[in-house]
């Protein structure tokens, strides 16, 4: 498992003060991007230097209680599945005040040639950072 610690800022929140719901995509894509920064050059290299995507095929999210402006988060990312040319991204999401969780994201990607964009076997270093935080028992969202 990889945590990340984010702030909710007041461009994350609506007129109630919550997190308005599609920026849960954008801490998860925040999170995956952390999720790599084990890779040589991190994920902006994989993506600007070596030409290899991971886009999204599949998103399904849950909502458990609301974070406000000025919670913090602590975003647990692990693989729920790993497959030869994709994989499932688990994102739970929970509030650092009382832990109480307040989300979670699953996201399955494709490793794609940005080139040509098709897929493309996955690079084994990627399969690495993959593998290690896989699951044993992953039931879906």
């Amino acid at each position: 498992m990889i945590t990340l610690v984010r702030p909710i800022k007041f461009e994350d929140v609506d007129a109630a003060s919550i997190v308005f719901f599609g920026r849960f995509l954008g801490f998860a894509h925040e999170a995956m991007e952390h999720f790599f920064s084990g890779l040589d050059g991190g994920y902006a290299h994989l993506i600007v230097g070596r030409r290899v995507g991971l886009p999204a095929v599949k998103v399904n999210m849950q909502f458990h209680a609301p974070a406000k402006y000025g919670d913090v988060l602590r975003i647990e990312t692990t693989t729920a599945h790993l497959g030869n040319r994709s994989a499932t991204l688990r994102y739970r999401m929970f509030r650092e005040r009382d832990g109480v969780q307040v989300a979670e994201v699953e996201h399955t990607v494709v490793t794609t040639n940005l080139e040509t964009l098709s897929s493309c076997p996955m690079p084994d270093d990627v399969r690495a950072i993959f593998s290690a935080h896989l699951l044993v028992d992953s039931p879906a969202v």
